[in-house]
């Protein structure tokens, strides 16, 4: 993406907007988010009157006496303070902000939940050389941090952090194994796979705020590559079938019903002679299907050719279904894992652990009027434990810490090597200044309110008209 540094002079547009002479700039700014909020939704009358704003407001910081003698970087910082101020205070309106964004949301999100069940690298023709799921765990993890963000820039890093771990991956595969430097070929493959194992939330509704709302001049070069492979991406996710990924019809339709099952939590029994899933492992396999390729080549970007065609090994194939036949229900400290993994990936563990109070509470902490409210608590624990317990059939007399424990450090161990070999990644800028911190990271839960806002208008009068 553009230069890190570029974008260290951010905080300097809100500076310049306290400034007695930006008076009328500030005006403009307030009244075009007033006007603009107060309109009905409409994606390309949003976009078009955003994109229209931003470009004048920058033509006009460049007559302004406010950035006289300032270079092309300085000017630049402006637009991105203007941009991420604007759309930071507009997010609530036009992100995720019609029906049909929404149902499209779920529909792909549930897809790739059902599909990363069992889908594999050779589903999409990804060599052997370059397959390496543990390390596209560090690319899935910057995938999913796009919703902690609602400036449009700091969303596109997210997907450009993803794609540069990947080419950088592959790239070192390429070198260790000797074959030719990765193309397009190789790079959109493991994008689709890795999106569908990230799994990103509102992968739509991200994908369209930053098309609609990124200044246009912005997103070009690098950015506009990877952000194409990204709609590329999503475009074939949303169309995935059995030919897409090389796959019997009757096989695929098996392991999608397969995964609603195990999603849902329902027991399947495949010994029951009356069951769908009894003859699981036994149709005859079909030849790999190679229609993925019409898909991919139906993108009017020249760049994004379809995947090479790989020679599979139909011997050393197991399919997903064949796997599940000799797969335990999880045990407790497989689900404790999990969760250990997910609480690693949080940013904000005081709001997850905010319902314990005793969590981070020493000895002199406690009274002995906390010795009630800590006993009732703990039996109810208990109760929850065992009956998690019996439930999954296994014993509730685990050794879930220790298990823990070891996932905790292996976990560390992959961030740091990882980090190492595929280079420094950049990071979205948290806020415009140090008093918008918490507007510019969403929970899932819930938005954060924007604690600041530009200086009032009537200080000083103006030097300078305002932008028409």
């Amino acid at each position: 993406m553009e230069n890190a540094d570029v974008f260290l002079g951010l905080h300097d547009f809100l500076e310049r907007m306290r400034q007695p002479a930006a008076a009328d700039f500030v005006k403009a700014i307030k009244s075009f988010i007033v006007s603009f909020s107060n309109n009905a939704p409409d994606p390309d009358r949003d976009s078009a009157a955003v994109q229209e704003f931003l470009a004048n407001m920058e033509a006009a910081f460049k007559a302004h006496p406010l950035w006289a003698g300032c270079s092309e970087e300085e000017l630049e910082s402006a637009g991105e303070g203007l941009e991420k101020y604007v759309m930071t205070k507009l997010f609530s309106r036009v992100f995720a902000s019609l029906p049909n964004d929404v149902k499209f949301d779920d529909q792909i999100s549930e897809k790739m939940g059902l599909i990363q069940q069992f889908i594999r690298p050779e589903n999409l023709d990804i060599m052997p050389a370059f397959q390496n799921e543990t390390s596209w765990l560090l690319a899935q993890k910057e995938l999913q941090k796009i919703n902690m963000y609602k400036a449009p820039r700091d969303k596109l890093i997210c997907i450009l952090n993803c794609c540069k771990v990947i080419g950088n991956l592959l790239l070192n595969a390429s070198l260790a194994s000797k074959e030719n430097p990765p193309g397009a070929d190789e790079f959109l493959p493991v994008l689709i796979y890795v999106t569908i194992k990230a799994n990103p939330p509102q992968l739509h509704s991200n994908l369209q705020y930053i098309q609609r709302f990124r200044r246009q001049t912005r997103l070009a070069g690098e950015a506009a590559y990877y952000f194409t492979n990204m709609l590329s991406a999503e475009s074939f996710i949303s169309n995935i079938d059995a030919k897409a990924i090389s796959m019997d019809e009757t096989e695929f339709e098996r392991n999608m019903e397969f995964s609603r099952a195990l999603l849902s939590g329902l027991s399947v029994d495949t010994q029951d002679p009356n069951s769908p899933y009894q003859n699981y492992g036994q149709h005859p396999r079909a030849e790999p299907a190679k229609h993925r390729n019409k898909a991919l080549n139906d993108n009017k970007d020249p760049t994004l050719r379809t995947p090479s065609s790989v020679a599979k090994s139909e011997s050393k194939r197991v399919s997903f279904s064949d796997e599940l036949l000799i797969t335990k229900v999880p045990s407790l400290s497989d689900l404790e894992n999990k969760g250990a993994s997910m609480i690693l990936k949080e940013d904000k563990l005081n709001e997850i652990f905010g319902e314990f109070p005793y969590l981070f509470a020493s000895v002199g902490d406690l009274t002995v009027g906390d010795v009630e409210d800590l006993l009732n608590n703990y039996k109810q624990l208990v109760f929850k434990y065992v009956s998690l317990s019996k439930g999954l059939g296994v014993s509730s007399t685990s050794n879930s810490q220790n298990n823990t424990q070891d996932h905790v450090e292996s976990e560390t161990t992959l961030d740091s090597s990882e980090g190492e070999s595929v280079g420094a990644i950049d990071e979205p800028e948290k806020s415009i200044d140090t008093m918008e911190d918490s507007s510019e990271k969403v929970s899932p839960l819930e938005e954060a309110k924007s604690e600041s806002d530009l200086p009032q208008e009537e200080a000083v009068a103006p030097e300078a008209a305002a932008p028409s």
